[in-house]
């Protein structure tokens, strides 16, 4: 009999979930984990659901630093933030490799966890890389510039320093459409990452009537030169489901 526990889609929530599979001492071959929402049940498994604890969250983060490396904190993380559903699993199987190995895990490539962890993690970080030059602000009444994203992954909070960094005294949100999230960065200070209520998610997706908006649409509209236009070759540097909320494609 598999048991397989189960929680939301959040890090604290997964480091968590991580935290109570381990101190269940099922043994590691009998728990399986995964993130909700679920789909059909499997026959002779088990559920349980974890709820946050972020002692218990912390205490996960705090032994893979110390077991393994800081490195090994940002590969973690950044799995998590991917969208197939196996990650879970796949950062828990890492880290019983890892408490086994210690630091010279993340160059253990040939095992299969491993090279699994490394490939969501790369495509995370990939997304997040594209992202930081695609994403597009408009500016609302009030001056603050508001920008949209439908990523695949969950990359807010990976892009939000790159912005905080070179936009450090504006007023900015960045929206995360799929999961409504937005990270919200006031002039001068720390940015905050905050769901947005169905109100305030249809207010925010309203296309304000920027005056630099229509100027970068002409402007790319006649910078271009029409017998040099290749789709074929824009596509592989620009992938079509990146534009839907890029300016010059709207």
């Amino acid at each position: 009999m598999i048991t397989v526990f189960t929680c939301a889609d959040q890090f604290d929530d997964m480091m968590t979930c991580v935290y109570d599979a381990w101190a269940s001492r099922l043994g590691h071959a009998n728990v399986r984990l995964l993130t909700e929402p679920l789909g059909t049940p499997e026959l002779f498994c088990t559920y349980r659901h974890v709820d946050a604890q972020p002692e218990k969250a912390a205490s996960v983060v705090r032994t893979i630093r110390q077991k393994i490396s800081s490195r090994a904190v940002q590969m973690v993380y950044r799995t998590a933030m991917a969208e197939q559903e196996e990650k879970l699993d796949v950062i828990y199987r890492f880290l019983i490799l890892g408490f086994h190995l210690g630091t010279s895990v993340t160059d253990y490539l040939q095992h299969p966890s491993v090279m699994r962890l490394l490939e969501l993690e790369r495509t995370v970080a990939n997304e997040a890389h594209y992202f930081k030059e695609f994403l597009r602000f408009s500016s609302l009444e009030n001056r603050v510039l508001v920008g949209h994203i439908e990523p695949k992954s969950n990359v807010l909070t990976l892009l939000a320093p790159h912005f905080a960094d070179r936009l450090p005294s504006e007023n900015w949100m960045i929206i995360d459409d799929r999961r409504r999230l937005a990270v919200v960065h006031p002039a001068d200070r720390d940015y905050y990452l905050t769901p947005l209520s169905p109100e305030e998610f249809q207010t925010l997706s309203r296309e304000p009537d920027d005056t630099f908006v229509h100027l970068w649409k002409g402007f790319f509209h006649h910078i271009g030169i029409c017998q040099r236009r290749n789709s074929r070759c824009q596509r592989t540097m620009l992938p079509l489901w990146y534009r839907k909320n890029m300016t010059e494609f709207r």
